[in-house]
């Protein structure tokens, strides 16, 4: 946490950026200094970094990156109404630009107005070549007051729109409206909010705005009302206006359009203020009748996004030949996040992320270079390389997207815990005509209900899941249980949309200190089996009871052992399995060290029960036998190259798997089967769940269950076409159908029997 020190430093930090900034605004350019204009260009990331280009002398060029240092990216920044620099980038990481190279070996004490005030060699005065065009990435935050000022006479319209801040204000009639759809557009320039005139307003702009704003879509609206309206409100007319193509991210990615001749009353005389009208997608679609009891669904099946910690953001997949497969994030851009995110009902992209920054994905990589136009209705539409070779799952691309603001973090709270992250879950709920703050019951309180309740409240993905919350005294006011037998599937954007009691509580342990808590995180684990070792590491054993005997004690054996005789046998579908973690945190048990079980006849601890489920299922998902396997060596058996094990079992060591690092538990030690002495002959559905009871929160749960199909002679046993289920639809206890009449017998994987 920070000191109140360190608090009180970045605030004079900010105060005395503001002040200069305002200084700088006030005063006049020193005579003689050449007049320039900025922008950021190229392949970008995020709206607020690019390529630096400066326009001089009617041409627009870039700077190349000798000398050039973070001084100067606040320079440049701040030109743009950012607060400050981030980093920059040499080598031009944001694509090669054209024409001249303006400046070189350029110098700032980081004090100057505008860069060209900084030494350089002059403008034009360069051995440089575009592959050394310099980048910036700027703050998000804008300067308080800052005010567009164009120094062009003519041209303007080459100029990027720089305002502070962009907003739709609704009417009365629509302010009680969630989300806001409809209303007049507004920039915030010189600390004040200005409307736009209409005459030149086009569809491009309003989707552009509605894009901003989370909504993947625009329509008109009733010129009536805002023509009543325009009579009798007062007017503040901005002195441009846009022009956008449509395909922008940002507000802030559109040119600016003609100057506007501001004459006070008269300004925008046949015209109007700009008013938008969004459309929602369809899980922030508001119902008058069910309100939005809606979980969040996505809208179309053949992109979808993975591992992401909030509502619209994860990794980038795609549906090819009935296979899920990941994007690379070569060429990746804002306009082809941009076609994900509407496509998926979203506004346009905040971000197009690079590197697995939302974890690492399995399978194929479908897509490498994709290059989108920016209006595609599916990302599938978008031209890709399909030949293109030796993109791995370390470059796999996300998105984050821009959603509707929905109010969802105003009807929940965390309470009493050490840092934002933590606390005891308080809802605000009606009580007697009247809304209060109270809290959750815990019974049948777990992983997945703190899951969303983290999910609404924008902190990411739950940690921990807690029934008792002594030690976070809350509010005593809300001490009152308010919600009850909550029961969550993992999909709802708030918790109300969660099933629960309604009115009729019922909670036999009452609120206060056994009320519902949480712990989240900005990362989680992501755990995921390799198929392929169980495919080919599967095969049958038949074993001698005597030597099952601390098998049986720990229940991996079916109900028909506890009879039999010590001589008999037990036939065993034995396999290994190699489990990943693809996500962005290290994947822990839960239990702390302390608690873990001592099994007295394997002479090990167990650190979770219950880490993994194995079932045979007939073909109408019917199960026919089973078995588990306790975590007793949770540990790095392997790792990518780079990266070190941090988990060993030996000396009763930590548990766990690192992030890029995998734990094969070997077919060959106990547990490590299912028990088929019982099974007849036939065509099956061979099952593997992880973390079934999702006691450890992980980014993604649904690509935890694996499924192989399996022939079963009474002899032989043929295991193939394993694959991860990576649809929710065929989750655990959903039916899986099997043609038996198209099998193959060079489908089959056949591997020998041993006895």
């Amino acid at each position: 946490m920070s000191s109140p020190c360190s608090l009180l430093c970045r605030l004079a930090t900010l105060l005395c950026v503001w002040a200069l900034c305002q200084a700088q605004l006030d005063t006049k350019l020193p005579p003689g200094t050449p007049i320039i204009q900025l922008r950021l260009a190229g392949d970008k990331h995020k709206h607020y970094e690019g390529r630096v280009e400066v326009y001089y002398n009617g041409e627009w060029g870039t700077v190349c990156d000798d000398d050039f240092s973070i001084h100067a990216g606040n320079v440049v920044c701040r030109e743009l109404g950012y607060v400050e620099a981030v980093s920059w980038s040499p080598s031009s990481k944001y694509g090669k630009g054209e024409g001249r190279i303006w400046l070189d070996n350029v110098h700032c004490s980081g004090l100057e107005r505008t860069l060209a005030q900084c030494e350089s060699n002059g403008f034009g005065v360069s051995d440089c070549k575009h592959s050394e065009d310099v980048g910036v990435v700027c703050s998000q935050r804008r300067i308080p007051g800052f005010k567009f000022i164009s120094t062009l006479t003519n041209n303007v319209e080459s100029l990027n729109v720089q305002v502070e801040d962009v907003r739709i204000r609704a009417i009365s009639s629509q302010r009680k409206r969630v989300p806001m759809t409809e209303g007049y557009l507004e920039v915030k320039d010189g600390g004040k909010w200005r409307q736009i005139c209409d005459l030149e307003w086009t569809e491009m702009n309003s989707r552009v705005i509605c894009g901003m704003y989370g909504f993947p879509g625009e329509k008109r609206y009733n010129t009536k009302v805002y023509k009543l309206l325009a009579k009798r409100r007062k007017k503040n007319y901005w002195g441009f206006g846009v022009n956008c193509t449509g395909n922008e991210a940002s507000l802030h990615g559109c040119k600016l359009g003609h100057k506007v001749e501001l004459r006070g009353n008269a300004t925008c005389e046949k015209g109007l203020p700009v008013v938008v009208n969004c459309v929602p997608g369809r899980a922030f679609a508001p119902s008058h009748a069910q309100g939005f009891s809606k979980a969040y669904r996505v809208e179309q099946p053949l992109v979808r996004l993975r591992g992401g910690a909030n509502i619209g953001e994860g990794r980038v997949e795609v549906l090819k030949n009935g296979e899920w497969g990941t994007v690379c994030d070569d060429s990746w851009n804002l306009k082809a996040a941009t076609v994900v995110c509407r496509e998926l009902g979203f506004g346009s992209a905040k971000e197009a992320l690079a590197g697995g920054k939302l974890g690492q994905g399995m399978g194929p990589v479908h897509m490498n270079e994709v290059k989108c136009s920016g209006f595609e209705k599916s990302l599938t539409e978008c031209y890709f390389n399909r030949d293109a070779l030796g993109c791995s799952h370390e470059e796999d691309a996300a998105v984050r997207c821009n959603v509707p603001a929905m109010d969802f973090q105003n009807r929940l709270r965390l309470s009493g815990g050490r840092n934002p992250f933590e606390g005891r879950v308080e809802v605000l709920a009606e009580k007697n005509g009247s809304l209060v703050w109270g809290t959750v019951c815990s019974d049948s309180w777990g992983t997945i209900e703190a899951s969303v309740v983290c999910r609404q409240l924008g902190l990411g993905f739950a940690n921990n899941a807690f029934q008792e919350t002594w030690y976070w005294p809350g509010d005593m006011s809300a001490d009152d249980v308010v919600m009850s037998g909550v029961r969550c599937s993992g999909t709802e954007m708030t918790l109300a949309q969660c099933l629960h009691h309604g009115k009729h509580l019922d909670c036999p342990r009452g609120g206060g200190r056994f009320a519902a808590g949480v712990s989240c995180s900005e990362t989680a684990p992501d755990l995921v089996l390799n198929a392929q070792v169980v495919e080919h590491t599967t095969y049958l054993e038949d074993r001698p009871m005597y030597i099952l005997q601390c098998a049986n004690e720990e229940h991996c054996l079916s109900s028909s052992a506890a009879t039999a005789t010590s001589s008999s046998y037990r036939r065993l579908l034995r396999f290994s399995s190699q489990i990943h973690n693809n996500g962005l945190t290290d994947f822990r048990p839960r239990a702390a060290h302390h608690s873990w079980i001592w099994h007295e006849c394997h002479r090990h601890y167990h650190s979770m029960e219950v880490f993994t489920h194995y079932d045979l299922l007939s073909l109408n998902g019917t199960k026919v036998a089973e078995g588990h396997k306790a975590s007793f060596c949770l540990e790095d058996t392997q790792c990518e190259q780079g990266i070190e094990k941090r988990y060993e079992c030996a000396n009763f060591g930590q548990q766990g798997i690192t992030v890029g690092c995998w734990d094969t538990y070997r077919h060959d030690i106990d547990c490590q089967w299912i028990d088929v002495t019982d099974v007849v002959p036939g065509d099956y559905i061979f099952q593997v769940v992880i973390n079934p009871n999702y006691e450890v929160a992980e980014s993604d749960y649904t690509n935890n269950i694996m499924k192989c199909r399996c022939r079963y002679d009474g002899h032989r046993i043929w295991m193939y076409n394993c694959y991860i289920v990576r649809h929710p639809g065929l989750a655990q206890g959903q039916t899986f159908h099997l043609d038996s009449s198209v099998i193959r017998t060079s489908d089959f994987r056949l591997l020998a029997q041993r006895s």
